[in-house]
């Protein structure tokens, strides 16, 4: 009980912090390929000046974060540093990407530990550099990487843990990050991969989307997932290929795979994606613990890369 309620103190203090004196956010125009540039160069000056916000407010530890987020060469689609803050990374030549991989995080992501978050590779941002190296390694064909915190991520110890409030939310978010990355263009096959919480969101924008709002999606993959709040594949209005994988270290497999309606909220996330009965092609994640499916040089980040890819032919499933 008192973790849990210092974990709610914690939420309710990033949900306040660094707000009061914040600059104001710029407009931005729409999405469409000639006018990345001009989002890229305005959220970097929102970046800069809301990392100087948070100096004047004393609050060093946003400010830090922020001046990482700000570092040379690194360009924001979407960024806000209210509350826990949003952040949408790009890695790579969106327009001319013949594949775009969107990144989709699970629980306790924040702007804070967008860069890190108990290790490198565990974070979203660590996570995405090092599957963009990995799309480049294994593809002589231009790539983009989407670091997707677009979404208010639930934390860990909260009640929106284990219900689908916040899926539902950034299920809707997320199939508009499809539409304005058609947008932006037009060529390019998406796959959405989608890590603990994150695999709950993607299902709930698959199970929202119609075959004209699906348009560009090569494919869903889940890895670490606690479900997807679907009973198996089959349940989708629309066919993309979904692929599961586990490794073998991940404590999520222990999670009960279960929903239930409790006073008009659903808790919990339906079957297990991993099983027979979902119907998920399967993927290899050979030992990975539950944060370690994007470490460089492993079997794990090597099959989520050829999924993005497309070549499903060549992901191991043992």
């Amino acid at each position: 009980m008192v973790a849990v309620a210092a974990a709610i103190v914690l939420s309710v203090s990033a949900g306040t912090r660094s707000t009061a004196g914040a600059p104001a956010a710029p407009r931005l125009p729409a999405v469409q390929a000639d006018t990345l540039t001009a989002r890229y160069a305005a959220n970097r000056t929102y970046i800069s000046d809301s990392a100087e916000a948070a100096r004047r407010m004393g609050d060093t530890g946003r400010e830090r974060h922020l001046e990482q987020l700000n570092s040379p060469g690194r360009t924001f689609l979407s960024f806000s540093p209210k509350g826990d803050g949003q952040a949408v990374e790009v890695l790579g030549d969106l327009a001319a990407a013949h594949r775009i991989v969107v990144l989709v995080p699970g629980s306790d992501t924040t702007v804070d530990t967008f860069d890190y978050l108990g290790s490198h590779q565990a974070s979203l941002g660590g996570g995405a550099r090092s599957l963009y190296a990995e799309l480049n390694r294994l593809s002589e064909a231009p790539v983009a990487v989407v670091a997707w915190y677009g979404y208010h991520a639930p934390r860990t110890m909260s009640r929106e843990i284990a219900t689908t409030a916040r899926a539902e939310e950034g299920g809707r978010l997320l199939t508009t990050l499809l539409r304005q990355l058609r947008a932006a263009n037009t060529r390019a096959q998406v796959t959405f991969l989608c890590h603990s919480y994150g695999s709950v969101v993607c299902g709930k924008a698959l199970g929202g989307m119609t075959s004209r709002t699906a348009s560009g999606l090569a494919g869903v993959a889940v890895f670490g997932s606690p479900g997807m709040s679907l009973t198996s594949v089959s349940d989708l209005p629309v066919r993309v290929p979904v692929w599961a994988g586990r490794g073998t270290d991940d404590w999520i497999a222990g999670a009960p795979h279960v929903s239930v309606n409790v006073f008009g909220a659903t808790l919990g996330f339906g079957t297990d994606p991993t099983s027979a009965s979902f119907g998920a092609r399967p993927f290899a994640a050979g030992g990975a613990a539950h944060s370690g499916y994007l470490v460089p040089g492993s079997l794990p980040l090597r099959n989520l890369a050829l999924i993005g890819l497309g070549r499903g032919a060549e992901v191991s499933h043992d």
